[in-house]
This record gives structure tokens, C-alpha cells and sequence, in this order.
């Protein structure tokens, strides 16, 4: 008989106890020679292949391993180097690799986004005429050393030339399908020497897939398909698709591949509602992806096995893989460290290290039949209903607040233009007024104080005391710098969602449960496992602290409703559109109190309202709604003299402008420095009359930026914006930045902005 196979699709790199980042970051600060990391590197990677061997898993993916990012990966073996790295051919340095990611003191970083709608960022390739070339086969030498060292016989993970393609920036809209044909006999060159090598499977991925795409763009995808499969006869090629249903579901199951892998957790029933209809090819294996691969959340192993049962009786046994919904990249690595969370929460969660062996639980009840596995099935179903049982999922008052919301104002007093004269007498601010977006550098030493507070080292006042001693040292830097808005640092915060999500009731926190954001910087996800509610002031103290220091407006910051929920791991069992408007219902009560202590400024950062948005455009419009919706039940409820701001950062806007407009924010900042001011293109499509920040510099790179460089953001921004309502800022908070290039890049903006200051008056000048 047959046996059913399980697989995966992606491992997290970061490592139980982070030993990834640790290493990356040694490296880079020179405490680790080059070789020394590289074996510790090998170790981690060749660690993790082992864990998935040993719980089981059959086809177990290599080369979904990578020092920064997976898209960046490929790139570089395909030798695409942006000029200004000065690459000259060849294998792709180290050095190189890590320039193009993390910028230089002479040239800038590749600009970097969003993985689809995840919080996970990629590094955005830049073609720009460049000639691609194999340079490096990197599938093939992770499967040589997985064999080698191991014994394992892995399955080659390949990010796909459509998707990549796609992912990519500079060619023309036309020249897509050309710049596509560029690449596919590369990718024939890497599936020939891997079938050379004797692999039997290799997992392509092409998530562009579940996007909305025309049907004659599925014709692409069989010509290049067609092309990789005569090149490489003897190699299975699983196309492998996630995070929504796919689009022309005969089509892409008709492509020339042994196999097609789908989505059947976040595909909204589409996937097996079409696999029901018009039934899979008998000459192809269906990976099914049934276990949640971004959600941390146990499997109802009885609903898993009836979907696997369902899709059994049109699809054979001897056809089906069963495997994450998506890489396992975006969750923690194992519930095990988690030694000090509550049992009934503990018992309900599952990382990646529990999502295999739930993979291989149902694995094995379609191989032997459900009996097989009505223990496991049972032990899964008590743990979740003994958490749908607890006090802190049945919170009356909350689930009342969420049945009457027609009773709380979701819309501000007066329209902008009249707000807008309001605050102008208010705020009496200079033209192009000047602010960051909240945080500054977090310091080693500023770690270290929280961390000796939060073991109990020193007293809460003790640490207090320390607080305020940053936020006075910063409230002066900021006045002798000269900006016009001030903030208060976010000294006393870690991250910007775990910092409210630990004073709101209905959240958690794990000790050891990071994922990867971008690059080596790792964030710890809250659980939002209850219902939420405000129970103190969470900003006040600190922010009235700091505007008592200065005469300059200080901004309440604040962490918004849609990115709380978009950069949390969230409870499955209501819907996410209630979860939002009950953080909603808690952030306007802080709002209000910021408020009534005198801040009339306050900033209620969404830069994740993008990365949620849907694949599917015909799902986006309900999204953008709800997340509006959501923002304007935070912040309406204010006076007209107080002024709302919010940040966006990492997205293409043009497809949102009309939702940005509907937040009714009176000042919002966007990222616009990565993208070297392409994002601007979207306010020359659409008027925009509200106050608006386009991020004139990279925070995410070490480099002191150059006037030239700033100047001729601003210029760019002021061709399509109004100057009476621009606001100069840098893209992103400052927190990860060092003291001494945080504070140059600031003065250097100061200048740019007096020197444009001065220019607008003199045009002024000479129009009069």
C-alpha cells in the first residue's frame, strides 16, 4: 500500500533561543570571525533539519534556510547586484549580500516590503537591465550537505521566476513576460543539476498564485513550467501556492508539474469548494495544506482530519501530502521553552516544532483511519474547549460594547479644513514643521535597566527615575537639534504592539516565542487569547512628563487597533473584525485621557493596515472599511483642537489612497526613503489635502544620510504637495539606531528643512 507523505514547507531560521540573530549580529559588529559564523551558522541550520527528521516529517525542505532573506537569496544567485554595490560577477560575497540588505556609508539599502499580507519583510530586487546569470546554485548545495551530513534526502525549496519576477522592480509593465523568459532557463539550469544529483522532489514556490491575476496570465505559467519540465524530466516539481485560494483553479491544476500545493486554512473555503467542483488531475499529488502555518493556535485534529477525509473521497490516498497551510517561518519554534504560561492557554497553543507533529498525527490517521489517532484527536479537542470555557473569553461587558457600537461616535466633530485653522492657531508651528515618529535609541544600557527591573533588581522607582532621566535627556537633545514636534522617546517600551498589549486585558506573552520581521531583527507576537479590554492609563504619565519639560507639543504615541491585531497572534474562535473593534474600544478610552491631561497631540501609528490587506482585491474592500472603521473608533471621540497623526511605512499606497483619506487623520506619515520616493507616485494619481510626512531618510540603515539626498526628497514630495501641509520626518521611529548617527541624521534633516524653508520664501519672494 501507498503511504500517505507528510511535508513541509519552511522552517523558522531564527532558532529556539535566537542563536540565528546572535550570530548575525556578532558578525556584523566584528566579535565573530567570518568562519566562526559560518559554523555556527551550519550548526543551527543542519540542527533544524535534524529536529524535523526526528519528529517524522518525509519530505523535509532545504534551502528555505537563509542569512537574511529568502528573496534576497535569490537574487544574489542569480547574480542580480544593484550598481551602486559595485559587483563585478561572480559568486556573491558575503559582504556584498549583507551591503545590498543593510545599506553602506555609500550607497543606500535595497528598498524592503512585505512578504503578501504577513509581517514578514523581503528584500526587493532590483533588475534595472541586469543580465541574470547562475552564479551560485544554492538548492543544490543545500541538499548536498543535508545528504552528506545528515543522510537526509530533502526536498529543495525554489522561489518561483513569475513570483520573483513579480516581486522585482525595475523593467517596465510590458516587458514582464521578457524579463520572466530572462530566468527560466536558469531555473532549467538549477533543476538539471539537481535531478544530476538525484532528487526526486523539489517544491517551487509561486505564492503570486493566490493573488488576482487575468486567466491569460496563467498562460505564462504553463510556458515556463513546460520549459522547467523537459529540462529536468525526472525531478517532481510541487508548485506550491499559499495564504488564499488560487485564482483559475482548473488552469493551475492543468499546468505540466507532478504536483500542486493548496492552501486549505486561509483560503476562505475556495480551495475545496473548487477541488469539490471540478475534482484534480489523477496523474498529480495534491499537498494539502491544513495545519496553520501563521498562527500559533493547537489544530482541531477532529476538523483536520474531516477536511483531509473529505478531500480523500475525490482525491486518492496515494495522491495526497499533507503539510503547513505555509512555511512555518511565521511562527515560534516550540511551545516546550514556554515553562511559565498558564496550562489552559499552554495546552490550546502549537509552534512549528508541535505543527509537525500534528502533521504527522494526520498523516497517520489518513494512512491507518481515524481510529488510529482518536487519542490525539480527543487530547486537542479538550485543550480547546477548555479555553473557549474560561472566564477571560466570556467577558460580558466587553461582548456587550461590541454588540452596541452604533452607540460610540466613529466620526470627528468638524471636517479637516475647519480642524485644520483650528490647530493652526493652536499649534502656531512653522511651515514644514519637523518631528520624528516616537521612538529614539533604545541603548544597551536601557535594555539592561528594563531587564534588571523586570527580574526585580531595582524597584519600580528606581526604574521610573531612569525613565525620566532618558526622556529629560532627549527632550533637551530635541530642542537643541531644533524640531518643532516633539516626542517623549518610548524609553520604557520594548516593541510597539507587546508594550500595550501587556497593560490591556485578554493578552499573553511567551518568554521565547520570536519570529522573524525582518533581517535579524526578531519580534515577540502577543496572544490575543481573551477578550480585550482598557484597564489603566498605559502613555499618560510619560508623555505629560515630557510636554512639562518643554514648550513645544510632545505627541501621545500610541500603537493603533489594526496593527495591534495584524503584528498579534490572534484568538480563532470570533472573528477578527470583533477582536479589532474591541482594541479599538480600549485605545479610545487612552486617547480620551491623553487627552483631558493636556496632550493635544497624539499619533496612533497603523503601519501594518496595508500588510493585511487581502490578496483577493474582490476581499478588499470589506478590510479597508472595517480597519478605518476601527482607527476613527479610537480617535473621534476628541476635540477639534487635538490633532490626530498616524504612520504608515513598508507599502504601495496607490491602491489605498482612497482609505488613507477615509482614516481622517489630520497628519499621517509615510515611508517613502526605500522606495527612493516611488511611493510619491500615488499622490500624483490622487489629490491628497491632509497634512502628510513622506519619510525623507532610511532609518534602517547605520549611514548618515547626505543633505543632497534629503533636499531632493523634500523637492520630489513638493511637486505633487502642498508645502502648507508637509511635514518633514524620518520614515520610521529611531529606536533600533545608534545615539551619535541618530542625532547627526536629525541635524541634517533640521537643514534640509531650513534650506527649503528659505527657498520657498524666496520663490515666494520673486512670485510677489
Amino acid at each position: 500500500m501507498s503511504k500517505v507523505k507528510s511535508s513541509n514547507l519552511g522552517y523558522p531560521r531564527i532558532g529556539e533561543k535566537r542563536e540565528w540573530k546572535k550570530a548575525l549580529e556578532q558578525f556584523w559588529t566584528g566579535k565573530l570571525e567570518k568562519a566562526e559564523f559560518l559554523d555556527q551558522i551550519e550548526e543551527i541550520r543542519l540542527k533544524h533539519l535534524q529536529k524535523q527528521n526526528d519528529q517524522g516529517i518525509d519530505l523535509i525542505p532545504v534551502g528555505d534556510f537563509s542569512l537574511y532573506d529568502h528573496v534576497l537569496d535569490t537574487a544574489v544567485m542569480f547574480g542580480i547586484v544593484p550598481k551602486r554595490f559595485e559587483y563585478d560577477g561572480g559568486k556573491v560575497s558575503l559582504e556584498t549580500y549583507f551591503d545590498i540588505a543593510r545599506g553602506t556609508t555609500g550607497a543606500v539599502a535595497s528598498e524592503m516590503t512585505k512578504w503578501f499580507n504577513t509581517n514578514y519583510h523581503y528584500i526587493v530586487p532590483e533588475l534595472d537591465g541586469a543580465v541574470p546569470t547562475l552564479v551560485e546554485n544554492r538548492p543544490l548545495q543545500f541538499y548536498k550537505e543535508a545528504k552528506q551530513k545528515l543522510g537526509i534526502n530533502g526536498k529543495p525549496v525554489i522561489l518561483g521566476p513569475v513570483t520573483f519576477v513579480k516581486l522585482s522592480k525595475g523593467y517596465k509593465e510590458n516587458d514582464f513576460k521578457a524579463v520572466v523568459d530572462q530566468f527560466v532557463p536558469l531555473y532549467a539550469a538549477i533543476l538539471r543539476e539537481l535531478q544530476e544529483e538525484g532528487v526526486e522532489w523539489v517544491q517551487i514556490d509561486e505564492p503570486i498564485l493566490s493573488t488576482t491575476l487575468l486567466k491569460e496570465e496563467i498562460s505564462l505559467f504553463n510556458d515556463v513550467y513546460q520549459t522547467l519540465n523537459e529540462a529536468a524530466p525526472n525531478v517532481k516539481v510541487i508548485l506550491q501556492t499559499y495564504f488564499d485560494s488560487i485564482e483559475h483553479y482548473e488552469d493551475v491544476i492543468s499546468l505540466p508539474v507532478q504536483g500542486i500545493g493548496l492552501d486549505f486554512v486561509h483560503d476562505r473555503g475556495q480551495n475545496l469548494a473548487a477541488l469539490k467542483k471540478h475534482g484534480f488531475p489523477e496523474d498529480k499529488v495534491l499537498a494539502t495544506g491544513v495545519i496553520d502555518g501563521r498562527n500559533i493556535w493547537r489544530a482541531n485534529l477532529d476538523e483536520k482530519y474531516a477536511i483531509l477525509a473529505e478531500i480523500s473521497e475525490i482525491v486518492s490516498k496515494d495522491q495526497l501530502i499533507v503539510q503547513p497551510s505555509s512555511s512555518l517561518l511565521h511562527v515560534p519554534v516550540t511551545v516546550k521553552s514556554e515553562e511559565t504560561l498558564d496550562g489552559v492557554l499552554k495546552g490550546a497553543l502549537s509552534f512549528a516544532d508541535e505543527k509537525l507533529h500534528e502533521l504527522v498525527i494526520l498523516t497517520k490517521g489518513l494512512q491507518d483511519g481515524k481510529e488510529a489517532i482518536e487519542k490525539e484527536i480527543e487530547v486537542s479537542t479538550n485543550a480547546i474547549q477548555t479555553l473557549n470555557e474560561s472566564s477571560i473569553r466570556n467577558n460580558t461587558q466587553v461582548q456587550e460594547a461590541i454588540q452596541n457600537l452604533h452607540t460610540y461616535k466613529a466620526e470627528r466633530e468638524a471636517i479637516f479644513n475647519v480642524r485644520q485653522g483650528i490647530q493652526e492657531e493652536a499649534f502656531q508651528l512653522p511651515l514644514l514643521p519637523t518631528t520624528t515618529i516616537g521612538s529614539f535609541p533604545q541603548t544597551q544600557e536601557v535594555r539592561k535597566q528594563r531587564l534588571k527591573w523586570r527580574k526585580g533588581e531595582i524597584t519600580d522607582a528606581a526604574y521610573e527615575e531612569y525613565i525620566k532621566a532618558e526622556i529629560k535627556k532627549w527632550i533637551e537633545i530635541q530642542e537643541e537639534i531644533g524640531l518643532d514636534v516633539f516626542v517623549h522617546g518610548e524609553f520604557e517600551r520594548t516593541d510597539m504592539v507587546e508594550f500595550f498589549g501587556e497593560k490591556l486585558a485578554g493578552f499573553q506573552f511567551t518568554k521565547f516565542g520570536w519570529v522573524q520581521s525582518y533581517g535579524s531583527r526578531c519580534v515577540k507576537p502577543p496572544l490575543i487569547y481573551g477578550d480585550v479590554s482598557y484597564k489603566k492609563s498605559m502613555t499618560v504619565e510619560e508623555t505629560v512628563y515630557a510636554q512639562s519639560l518643554t514648550d513645544k507639543p510632545v505627541k501621545g504615541m500610541l500603537t493603533g487597533p489594526i496593527t495591534i491585531l495584524n503584528w498579534s497572534f490572534v484568538r480563532d474562535d470570533i472573528s477578527r473584525n470583533d477582536v479589532t473593534n474591541q482594541i479599538a474600544l480600549a485605545l479610545r478610552k487612552e486617547v480620551e485621557a491623553l487627552e483631558e491631561n493636556g496632550i493635544r497631540m497624539i499619533q496612533v501609528d497603523e503601519p501594518a493596515i496595508r500588510e493585511g490587506l487581502p490578496l483577493k482585491h474582490e476581499n478588499r474592500e470589506s478590510y479597508l472599511n472595517a480597519a478605518v472603521y476601527a482607527f476613527k473608533l479610537a480617535t473621534a471621540s476628541v476635540q477639534n483642537d487635538t490633532q490626530i497623526h498616524t504612520h504608515m511605512c513598508y507599502s504601495d499606497f496607490k491602491n489605498i489612497i482612497d482609505a488613507i483619506k477615509a482614516l481622517d487623520a489630520d497628519v499621517i506619515s509615510i515611508e517613502t526613503s526605500r522606495s527612493h520616493g516611488e511611493l510619491i507616485y500615488a499622490f500624483e494619481e490622487n489629490t491628497y489635502d491632509q497634512g502628510i510626512g513622506l519619510g525623507v531618510y532610511d532609518i534602517h540603515s547605520p549611514r548618515v544620510p547626505k543633505i543632497e539626498e534629503l533636499t531632493r526628497n523634500i523637492d520630489r514630495a513638493l511637486q505633487v504637495l502642498d508645502p502648507k501641509l508637509f511635514w518633514i520626518n524620518p520614515d520610521c521611529g529611531l529606536k533600533t539606531r545608534g545615539i551619535n548617527e541618530t542625532v547627526a541624521a536629525l541635524k541634517v534633516m533640521i537643514e534640509a528643512a531650513e534650506q527649503t524653508r528659505e527657498k520657498l520664501r524666496t520663490e515666494q519672494t520673486v512670485n510677489i
